[in-house]
């Protein structure tokens, strides 16, 4: 499945599909799970998607087209994050593992001092989750009751990383987990 990433113009030609896109779908897992065109403009003038710590692509793949939207945060420090947003008639496809290959291998390809990458989810969202595992990132820390959830209580925020090295030679290297004295 080939995935590609391509720039937003956010402040000029795609501003209008980035606002329909975030606000014409639902996502649960997101903190904001139902952005309003006055939240997203706020975004776009804060800077979200295109300031010095930020870059934003649209995500297509061979054969469907456009399925979704990539963020890229924290670009001026050596272990960016990202926020992925697929919408929601591509959910449910298999398409979460291969996009976040294609968005590691391009971080890892275009910037060259970063030495770690790193995703969050909410702990309910298992399809993210086994897409990290999937594509050789491992979870470093799960945030009790971390996630506020809109209308509802908080829910753990599960973090995972995965290493440069360990991209290159395509192995993991473990959490040591019990390193107490």
């Amino acid at each position: 499945m080939s995935v590609s990433l391509h720039p937003l113009d956010v402040r000029g030609a795609d501003r209008a599909a980035l606002v329909e896109l975030l606000t014409r779908n639902h996502f649960p897992f997101h903190v904001v799970p139902r952005p309003t065109v006055d939240g997203v403009e706020r975004w776009i003038v804060s800077g979200r998607y295109d300031d010095e710590d930020h870059a934003a692509s649209w995500v297509d793949v061979e054969g469907q087209g456009r399925v979704g939207l990539v963020v890229l945060e924290d670009l001026t420090d050596d272990a960016p994050l990202f926020d992925l947003r697929l919408a929601e008639r591509f959910r449910g496809r298999g398409l979460a593992a291969p996009v976040l290959r294609a968005v590691t291998a391009h971080v890892f390809a275009t910037r060259p001092r970063v030495h770690r990458f790193e995703g969050q989810t909410r702990e309910d969202n298992v399809a993210m989750r086994r897409a990290f595992v999937r594509c050789g990132f491992v979870k470093e820390a799960h945030y009790r009751d971390g996630w506020p959830v809109e209308g509802g209580d908080p829910v753990a925020s599960v973090a995972y990383a995965v290493l440069r090295r360990d991209w290159v030679s395509g192995t993991t290297t473990p959490v040591p987990w019990s390193d107490e004295p």
